[in-house]
């Protein structure tokens, strides 16, 4: 039986890109939204929403919490089934992942194989995640939903429930998460200015200099500052990015290795075959194989000329 959700209640103005719900313990929606107020109802499942794109300010309160946080892509939040949520508003657009589990994310017997007690296994109501483990686990589904079905989507899928409950587990119940102490120093709306200057400049040159301008701000405090804010320094931030491009482009299967690796500033196949498989374990050619496209050659036909990113 399929897994009951409470999306399209809670989500009534935003744009539902995908969905798929075929699989018992977890079901999957891929929605866009505008800025402004969502409606709270109680959650009968537990959520986990990943940003994919956009960004902004993200205000919620639940369970006599309230929480602001600045959404970034990669970035992820956790609502445990049954939160009282009274308020959850975006102040930009953004795009997202959602997955819907089960409110037991093991059943007990599971749990005890582990040696896990079922009366401390309770989900926290989490936000502001830049966790990249819990990122890289579950960004392959968003690929699943824009492709065709295939036999083993099943397997693949429980495979990743299971990585994703263990994850949860180890790092996400109430007696393990804990809020961070203080928030980001850099402002957030010259954060934002250089996450938007990130995002629309992919392609081309990004240079620590035009990133720390963005934010008026030297190089020096500008990459301290980046990386107190998202986690990241701005040179892994931007990789981040772009192999997270690349992987949507390599789903669509339009665009062949050396077109993807020129889109999104690699600047040559060589060089986006190895940035690619050092963040995602796989070539290129093996993660669109993957996702249901044909193969090709990982060699590159002679293109040689490279693109600075910011160091």
């Amino acid at each position: 039986m399929a897994l009951v959700t409470h999306g399209d209640q809670k989500y009534k103005n935003s744009e539902k890109l995908a969905e798929a719900n075929d699989w018992p313990g977890l079901s999957i929606e891929h929605r866009k939204f505008e800025a402004g107020r969502q409606a709270t109802p109680v959650p009968i499942c537990t959520e986990l929403i990943l940003l994919l794109s956009g960004g902004g300010m993200v205000c919620r309160a639940g369970n006599g919490e309230v929480q602001k946080s600045l959404a970034r892509p990669g970035m992820s939040y956790l609502v445990p089934v049954g939160t009282q949520e009274s308020h959850l508003e975006l102040s930009d657009r953004m795009e997202c992942l959602h997955l819907y589990l089960p409110p037991a994310l093991l059943d007990h017997s599971a749990l005890a194989d582990f040696d896990i007690d079922p009366a401390r296994v309770e989900i926290a109501y989490a936000h502001g995640l830049a966790d990249q483990v819990l990122f890289h686990i579950c960004s392959p589904l968003r690929d699943l939903l824009h492709r065709p079905r295939q036999p083993t989507d099943a397997l693949f899928v429980e495979g990743i429930q299971v990585a994703l409950a263990a994850h949860l587990l180890g790092n996400y119940t109430i007696d393990r998460w804990r809020a961070p102490d203080k928030a980001p120093t850099l402002d957030p709306r010259r954060l934002q200015r250089v996450l938007d200057y990130i995002e629309a400049t992919l392609g081309g040159e990004i240079r620590l200099e035009d990133l720390a301008g963005q934010a008026c701000l030297s190089p020096y405090h500008f990459s301290r500052l980046f990386r107190e804010a998202t986690g990241l320094s701005p040179h892994r931030y931007v990789t981040d990015r772009r192999v997270q491009a690349a992987r949507r482009e390599l789903a669509r299967n339009r665009l062949s290795l050396v077109e993807i690796a020129l889109e999104f500033g690699f600047g040559s196949q060589a060089n986006f075959t190895r940035v690619f498989r050092k963040a995602a374990t796989l070539t290129p050619g093996q993660y669109r194989e993957l996702c249901g496209g044909g193969p090709e050659m990982e060699t590159d036909p002679g293109e040689t000329a490279s693109r600075r990113i910011c160091a």
